[in-house]
């Protein structure tokens, strides 16, 4: 009777320090130093700040990001020259990671689930008028004379300028689908075709263009409000896709003509890696990385922000801070199951 009074008294005691230090905040990083990388691209620049700040709350101190192309990061990470990013795109990335890389280093959590989309969209209101299902409905006389800007004959695609990955990809689709005398691919400077495309949809006009996700682009243009994303006539993936051919048909994706969706790009999870011994000697830091994740549509909006001028790294702190500010109970619940792993 007194040895289960005893262990009983103990937990109860237990419970009550690990509580008090949730409490109290407790900084489980507290003298560890930290440094992270950042993608090249400023769309990712936002979970960068928002896991950094999380990572200082815990009582780490984060070193100012280093911004690395892919290849560099992944080689980084795993030599354990930098300890995580928030930036890998799977299996998007799956090419340029060095041998014997998970070895080393490895994924955490998802920052957003099948968040990496790329793909064609509509304006709502034309693929309702026209039944448009796909890019082969870009063969109809109607639907190209409804989408032809310049009179050529051919349905204008707001596409990608030379030199991008997705150039290449639409090259690809417009050959193996039969489209080059149906679509004509707009290469101009995508900001100034999408704001173009954007003031043509707000005069009631019929849109199509590229994009991809996180991005401004379908904050201003919601999908399944404002436009849909269409399928390609088939799967038919160039070289370079065949590794995530399995992820170019996805289900669950908001404002698709159809579920599935066949979307001729590979669609990634947005996750954060990080070193394999970073991880391991910092509970608290992997948990977090596990149980962060972000609404796509948040990152979209603030994807507009700094596409509307709000682009310093000052702002992009001051969105990360608004953000946490209108989602406490979310970062709170974060922070809390950080410091209890550490436990």
């Amino acid at each position: 009777m007194f040895k289960k009074f005893v262990c009983t008294a103990a937990f109860i005691a237990l419970t009550s320090v690990a509580s008090q230090a949730l409490a109290d905040g407790h900084q489980p990083g507290k003298g560890v130093t930290v440094q992270p990388a950042r993608a090249t691209w400023n769309t990712g620049f936002f979970q960068e700040a928002l896991v950094r700040k999380g990572l200082e709350e815990l009582g780490y101190k984060v070193k100012k990001p280093k911004d690395l192309q892919n290849p560099i990061f992944y080689k980084t990470v795993s030599l354990g020259d930098v300890d995580y990013w928030t930036n890998g795109w799977f299996p998007n990335h799956d090419g340029q990671l060095p041998k014997g890389f998970y070895e080393k280093a490895e994924k955490a959590g998802y920052v957003v689930k099948a968040g990496g989309l790329q793909g064609y969209l509509v304006s709502k209101k034309h693929v309702e008028q026209f039944g448009i299902n796909s890019l082969d409905d870009f063969k109809r006389d109607e639907v190209k004379k409804a989408f032809d800007k310049n009179g050529d004959g051919k349905a204008d695609l707001t596409a990608c300028p030379p030199g991008w990955g997705c150039e290449q990809v639409i090259a690809h689709h417009m050959k193996v689908y039969d489209l080059d005398d149906h679509i004509n691919p707009v290469k101009a400077a995508y900001e100034a075709g999408m704001a173009s495309a954007l003031a043509e949809y707000k005069d009631g006009e019929p849109v199509f263009f590229y994009t991809w996700a996180p991005n401004w682009t379908i904050f201003k243009l919601k999908p399944g409000t404002d436009v849909m994303w269409i399928n390609v006539p088939e799967t038919m993936p160039k070289e370079s896709q065949m590794a995530g051919k399995d992820r170019m048909e996805v289900s669950g994706i908001e404002g698709a003509v159809s579920d599935p969706v066949k979307l001729g790009f590979v669609v990634s999870d947005i996750q954060i890696v990080a070193n394999k011994k970073f991880m391991a000697d910092n509970p608290a830091a992997k948990k977090f990385f596990e149980v962060f994740t972000l609404p796509l549509s948040d990152i979209n909006e603030q994807n507009t922000r700094m596409n509307e001028g709000e682009k310093s790294q000052k702002d992009v702190e001051k969105h990360a801070s608004e953000w946490i500010a209108k989602n406490q109970a979310t970062w709170k619940g974060w922070l809390d199951a950080a410091r209890k792993a550490a436990m």
